[in-house]
């Protein structure tokens, strides 16, 4: 009996040393390994995390549903002469036929203004505005400027319409996310996505454009859509591709909101666009020029002359200084400098940071308005007063205060001299500066006709090839 008892009792405490042991190792290393899993486990949940910090702070739901009701299909008929037969060319019958284009707009205001393309509808005889709602309006046009290459238009409505709000365009950023929103293809209510590539894109290669470039599929008839940031703001209007096709192919570029509606303010007020000038004459900086130069920086713009009487003269920028910012705006390139004064009207004042001699120095500068035009063969033109026309019996002109210097001699030989007057450049009337900037972009900064009333009152035609 002893015995078994005791046989009991030791296999009982070996059971109680046994279940220890296994609490004691095998469980311990069990905990370290679900420790171990956890960590693992949160490691992933980390890295994750942004991405879908990412996705829920870009809605592009909100922007879409804030933008496409104020998105138009625009629709513009021009009537054109020709030939519809082999009978009418002989007999001289040319016969009236409608050609029909389309675009996009964009709806500004409750009361029915939308800003287009000039292109979208340049020769219109009738403008034609469906809404995202499909109905659809007769659009007068208020006003248009081929340099932006943006239009105003004007829908009247019983009820007050969906509108986009205008964002600050200088405030996007490279990288950000963007909507394009259009009519391409005549596809109603059509919207992609992407992201701002650059800014200040100047495709003329004359330093007369700013534009923002997107990847975002733009296509024909997304002209003159919206551009938003994913807060459904404006901050831009799709105009251009750049394709060999005609179609995209990744990069597409919209005028900067900030330049867009200084220009339908202007066509509002005014009838056409007032643009400030600072008054300098230079180049934007890269490693070629900055050699030329002579100066070490490679980015700003070099001011090499001064407009005597002009703003930057009388705030005391002088030749050699280096355009660095103004008013907080980076001017690395002359098409920054360009988009920049494209927002601002004479008599506005601006704080410019310019680099002298290594140190920085700040000043306030009055813009002025654009009184003078450099025309290539004859020179410098001037916006001459009313009087000063009166006194020679015209209408319309621009005076030629500087002629050339290397053709001076040849037109002072022809009786061409300073106080002269060009009334048509390329068979445009010239009756302002903006006319004489739209008659050159007509053959691409060409002039092949000029037309001039001599001091004597004599008009003379001169062609050039």
């Amino acid at each position: 009996m002893k015995k078994i008892v005791t046989l009991i009792l030791i296999s009982t405490l070996g059971g109680v040393i046994t279940l220890t042991s296994y609490k004691l190792f095998f469980e311990a290393n069990d905990t370290d390994k679900l420790v171990e899993t956890k960590a693992l486990t949160s490691s992933v949940s980390v890295a994750t995390t942004p991405v879908n910090s990412l996705s829920e702070n870009i809605n592009f739901i909100t922007a879409a549903e804030k933008t496409l009701p104020a998105v138009v299909h625009v629709k513009n008929t021009t009537l054109s002469k020709g030939y519809t037969s082999f009978e009418d060319l002989i007999f001289g019958r040319p016969q009236q036929r409608a050609q029909i284009g389309t675009g996009s707009g964009v709806i500004i205001s409750p009361d029915g203004y939308i800003v287009t393309n000039n292109h979208v509808i340049e020769g219109a005889q009738t403008i034609e505005i469906t809404t995202n709602n499909n109905k659809t309006y007769n659009a007068e046009l208020i006003g248009a400027d081929t340099n932006t290459d943006i239009a105003l238009l004007k829908i009247d409505t019983l009820e007050p319409l969906s509108y986009s709000i205008f964002g600050d365009s200088n405030n996007a950023k490279v990288g950000e996310w963007v909507l394009a929103v259009g009519n391409p293809f005549n596809l109603t209510s059509t919207v992609t996505a992407g992201i701002i590539s650059a800014k200040s894109r100047d495709l003329s290669g004359q330093n007369t454009q700013s534009f923002i470039q997107t990847d975002a599929a733009v296509n024909p008839g997304n002209s003159g859509g919206a551009l938003v940031n994913t807060n459904g703001e404006l901050i831009g209007i799709n105009t251009a591709i750049s394709s060999q096709t005609g179609s995209y192919i990744g990069y597409s570029f919209a005028v900067p909101s900030n330049i867009a509606r200084k220009v339908i303010e202007d066509l509002m007020e005014f009838g056409n666009v007032q643009n400030g000038i600072l008054g300098v004459i230079g180049g934007e900086l890269n490693s070629k020029n900055s050699k030329e130069f002579g100066v070490n920086e490679t980015k700003g713009f070099f001011i090499e002359d001064i407009q005597k009487g002009s703003g930057a003269e009388k705030a005391g920028i002088k030749k050699g200084d280096i355009i660095q910012y103004i008013d907080g705006v980076t001017i690395s390139k002359f098409s920054d400098l360009k988009g920049f004064l494209n927002t601002k009207n004479p008599n506005d004042s601006v704080e410019v940071l310019i680099l002298r001699d290594g140190e920085q120095k700040k000043l306030t500068v009055t813009l002025e308005k654009r009184m003078t035009i450099q025309i290539p063969v004859i020179g410098a033109l001037k916006q001459p007063s009313k009087e000063t026309l009166e006194d020679v019996n015209l209408d319309y002109g621009l005076e030629v205060f500087s002629l050339s210097k290397i053709h001076k001699k040849d037109w002072e030989a022809d009786g061409i001299f300073e106080g002269s007057f060009v009334t048509e450049i390329n068979d445009i009337k010239i009756n302002s500066i903006n006319d004489a900037q739209r008659a050159l972009e007509k053959y691409s900064n060409k002039v092949l006709r000029l037309s001039i009333v001599k001091k004597n009152g004599e008009k003379v035609v001169y062609r050039f090839r």
